[in-house]
């Protein structure tokens, strides 16, 4: 039984959830694959699958590639679409209690504009907006990466978001302090950290990349410490709240995460190993809280000694 006495509420810059756990978007589908094994009311909000403007097949081949404490990935945004999203999903999702992130991807700025400006007036509680997508004008480097273009495609969507904007970083960059400043410059209302990291795998006995793309999507356990670094930093850099993850696979994981200074937590990669790892974790937080006398799960964000 929840004790009604845990406060756990949290408050993303008006994004209000009735608890800190989010699920990160693309390992939890559009939530309905999951509704058999957990209870979607017990989670904060579900960002959804990355959304593009049109539907996407996704990439040929091979598409995930396990590692050594994590996975690659290279699936290639594969998704209905933003206006089947709208009809199809968004009522399923609305049966819930949870706070629905959309999780907009675009080939250019443009296109990122028009689906901000779409997503504004439909029934979604905010706006994740996917900055490490290849920049189809850039030569193919993520939007992410470049300071400049990091500015401009805030400030631009911001313009046509009327709704709660995250802003979701890469951590394939030098100096992720500098990036996450320009983002809240850009009025931002939170920063959510880290995407993948970028590796390879090759096939030793093809002697071929495992990946068509060549390079996929690092996550998993693997990619914990330097989410845990980078959100630490951001967190005493920006004023804004950040949303954490990257490797976070059980309770410990995500009590890190919330010393270091994140408000909220997604949990990406673990759900494909157990499905009902939202509900444990949530239950170990209570578990720790009671233990360690914290009665407001707010207490407990950046609380190092």
């Amino acid at each position: 039984m929840h004790n009604q006495s845990l406060k756990l509420g949290v408050d993303l810059n008006g994004l209000t959830l009735h608890n800190p756990i989010t699920v990160a978007s693309g390992t939890f589908g559009f939530g309905r694959e999951y509704s058999e094994y957990i209870d979607l009311n017990q989670i904060g909000a579900i960002s959804v699958k990355g959304l593009t403007l049109e539907p996407r097949s996704g990439n040929e081949g091979i598409r995930i590639v396990e590692t050594p404490m994590g996975m690659l990935n290279s699936v290639g945004l594969q998704n209905p679409g933003v206006h089947a999203f709208i009809k199809e999903e968004i009522p399923f999702l609305r049966q819930y209690q949870t706070k629905i992130i959309a999780n907009i991807n675009g080939n250019n700025i443009e296109e990122y504009c028009e689906m901000a400006q779409i997503l504004s007036n439909e029934d979604v509680d905010s706006l994740e907006l996917n900055i490490s997508c290849p920049n189809v004008k850039n030569g193919g480097l993520a939007f992410g990466t470049n300071p400049e273009v990091v500015k401009e495609v805030v400030s631009k969507v911001r313009k046509h978001a009327k709704k709660h904007l995250i802003v979701k970083l890469s951590p394939n960059v030098t100096d992720i302090k500098a990036i996450a400043k320009i983002v809240e410059q850009e009025g931002a209302d939170c920063i959510a950290l880290i995407n993948t990291l970028s590796g390879m795998a090759i096939d030793i006995y093809k002697r071929k990349p495992v990946l068509n793309r060549i390079s996929g999507g690092l996550s998993g356990p693997a990619v914990k410490p330097v989410a845990l670094r980078m959100v630490y930093d951001v967190a005493q850099t920006v004023k804004i709240p950040v949303l954490g993850m990257g490797g976070i696979s059980n309770t410990a994981d995500a009590i890190e995460f919330l010393l270091a200074g994140a408000t909220a937590l997604a949990i990406g990669t673990a759900n494909f190993a157990n499905p009902k790892v939202t509900a444990e974790i949530l239950n170990g937080i209570e578990t720790y809280m009671r233990t360690y006398q914290y009665d407001d799960i707010n207490q407990l964000i950046g609380d190092l000694r």
